[in-house]
């Protein structure tokens, strides 16, 4: 059952969090085709760039220190898996489920994962630049310690989902839904557009106070001397 935390008019769910144990893993062979199934593999300091997975599952797996530019995988299944100190540019998991995966000290940008699902998802440290969440389901992830440019949350459905000491800038949340997301402990909160949709979120009174203007010009209300 999922921790809860008290609220002015009731009480926040936090999200699950992954718990992951991997097994004894094989080495990644390079050259290996992607679009293949991969089960307790450990891919390290390998250069996947450009490289074609689409489809394919990675299951108990370890991807460290891998370079993704404009790697191509659509429609990925993440199961039981950690992903450490990747990078790249242009990675595209439209489409992708990702489910009990730690994405930790990634440094990502233009990163494509439109209509994902993403289910007890912990991303800790780095930083992404350009996040395109549009139309994807979030339950239970946690966002913590990292730093998200001009994430794009568009149409996005968020439950249970927390950003403890996330750097937040530019955030987009037109559209999207929400149920016990918890933005109290983020560094940072810059919201670009959507700011009228977080009915179903939980801010502290700072937050409040700096969301305040927005919020008032989204109702159409004028404040006078």
């Amino acid at each position: 059952m999922a921790r809860t935390t008290k609220k002015t008019g009731g009480a926040v769910s936090s999200p699950r969090r992954p718990e992951i144990s991997l097994p004894e893993l094989r080495p990644y062979e390079p050259g290996t085709a992607l679009e293949h199934d991969h089960d307790g593999v450990d891919f390290e300091d390998a250069d996947l760039s450009g490289t074609d997975g689409a489809g394919a599952t990675f299951l108990d797996c370890a991807i460290r220190r891998c370079s993704l530019d404009e790697a191509r995988w659509e429609r990925v299944r993440l199961l039981d898996s950690v992903l450490e100190g990747v990078t790249g540019v242009g990675t595209d998991l439209a489409g992708a489920e990702l489910r009990d995966v730690e994405i930790v000290d990634a440094r990502l940008g233009g990163v494509q994962m439109h209509g994902t699902h993403l289910s007890r998802v912990l991303v800790r440290g780095g930083k992404i630049d350009f996040l395109n969440l549009r139309q994807s389901t979030l339950t239970d992830v946690t966002f913590e310690n990292c730093v998200l440019v001009e994430p794009d949350f568009g149409g996005a459905k968020l439950e249970r989902v927390g950003f403890p000491g996330c750097v937040l800038r530019g955030v987009d949340f037109t559209k999207a839904t929400m149920a016990d997301v918890d933005l109290r402990e983020a560094a940072e909160l810059n919201i670009a557009a959507g700011v009228g949709e977080l009915t179903g979120a939980v801010v502290n009174m700072g937050q409040l106070m700096e969301l305040a203007p927005a919020l008032a010009a989204e109702m159409g209300l004028r404040v006078g001397q």
